[in-house]
């Protein structure tokens, strides 16, 4: 509860400051407070030990004016672990917009992608996929060696195409953002914040809407097997279509969820929860106290899981993990040298359908192309894109 009063006072002392006597945090902090409150009825232990973590991040923004529901230090610096990926797939469908690329060319996996650590494809030097093979893998089993060879192609090597990743992140807003490589394998450099990914979020689902379908793909067939999604959500939670699971040691369990629920869409952005179904169970929890905030009443856990078993309910124990001393000191130094690890997919819920999103962009043939040299890559992507406009509750 110490923290929850410090929390209010310097909202408070923040809204005096900004001339409006309070009202701004006194309103935010409500919203907040009746959060916790109802999350903490429902499970004490949850509540207590997901704001309490010193790596917790969390954000809820309405998708379409990008006011902000709920926050929990939204602008401190966290390590992005496979989100990442989400801009690595930004500046693809950028590419493919662009014609630069189209879905059916073969992207080459060097020794470097191929040598890059679980979650992967084991794609071997010399062969090669298509890119929308290798937006498939980034989407569904979050494969690093899949993201790495598309940063090569992009950028002309994944160092490059780090520093493309970047620069296209201070266009769309996001200003407290590091991007090192295409993957979120550990590098103590490479950082982020909730409120960050909350704009790439809703950059992706605004400029890429067709795209975007993408993510909501329960699965796809590659050499003759089925690589299902990692993202429960999609089968866990009602109107979730979307976006993208994390995980390194450093980083704890991340999650970005859009969700729509009558004409709303919503982004959540859960960071450092202790497990996956902490983190999916938190998610679900944000998103409804979102939808209740803007008026769209219900829950949208589903029934199939909302009882008793793995996914079922709100667990009454979090274990939330501290951040490292490192990136509580100094954001860009020190991280350990953890890996990425896979989470596991329940077979039975899988519904994989075979090569699933060969119907999501049936018109975007392109015929076209310009030069793939990647100085043209490089020199693309230092011209600022003009970036949606961004509320004063996001900037």
């Amino acid at each position: 509860m110490a923290f929850l009063r410090g929390f209010f006072a310097r909202r408070a002392r923040s809204g005096a400051a900004n001339g409006d006597g309070g009202i701004g945090a006194r309103r935010h902090g409500a919203v907040l407070l009746a959060f916790l409150v109802s999350l903490a009825l429902l499970s004490p232990g949850l509540a207590r030990a997901q704001i309490g973590s010193d790596r917790y991040s969390a954000m809820v923004i309405d998708a379409g004016s990008g006011t902000v529901l709920l926050a929990a230090n939204p602008d401190a610096p966290r390590y992005p672990a496979s989100l990442t990926k989400m801009m690595t797939l930004y500046l693809t469908f950028e590419a493919l917009r662009d014609r630069r690329i189209a879905l059916q060319d073969r992207v080459p996996i060097s020794a470097h992608a191929a040598s890059q650590e679980p979650s992967k494809l084991d794609l071997q030097p010399g062969t090669r996929l298509t890119v929308e093979q290798a937006i498939l893998a980034l989407i569904t089993k979050s494969a690093n060696d899949a993201a790495s060879a598309l940063g090569e192609a992009l950028g002309g090597s994944e160092e490059r195409f780090a520093q493309m990743m970047t620069l296209r992140a201070r266009a769309l807003g996001m200003s407290h953002t590091v991007f090192r490589n295409a993957s979120g394998l550990p590098d103590p450099g490479q950082v982020t914040t909730a409120r960050d990914l909350a704009i790439l979020a809703r950059h992706l689902i605004q400029d890429y809407p067709d795209q975007y379908r993408y993510f909501s793909v329960p699965g796809f067939v590659f050499h003759g097997r089925m690589i299902p999604n990692h993202d429960h959500m999609l089968t866990t939670y009602q109107g979730a279509d979307g976006l993208k699971t994390g995980y390194t040691e450093a980083a704890g369990h991340n999650l970005v969820t859009s969700a729509v629920r009558g004409n709303v869409r919503l982004i959540g952005v859960v960071l450092g929860a202790g497990s996956n179904p902490e983190r999916d169970q938190h998610m679900a929890a944000i998103l409804d106290q979102g939808f209740a905030s803007v008026g769209v009443p219900g829950s949208g856990i589903v029934l199939a899981h909302a009882g008793t078993g793995k996914w079922g309910g709100l667990i009454g124990t979090a274990h939330a993990a501290s951040l490292p001393a490192s990136l509580r000191n100094h954001p860009h130094r020190g991280a350990p040298a953890t890996r990425l690890v896979a989470t596991h997919w329940h077979k039975k819920s899988a519904r994989l359908v075979h090569e699933a999103a060969a119907h999501l962009a049936p018109h975007h043939k392109p015929t076209a192309h310009a030069s793939r040299a990647s100085a043209h890559a490089v020199s693309h992507a230092s011209v600022p894109k003009p970036p949606l406009p961004v509320p004063p509750s996001l900037s």
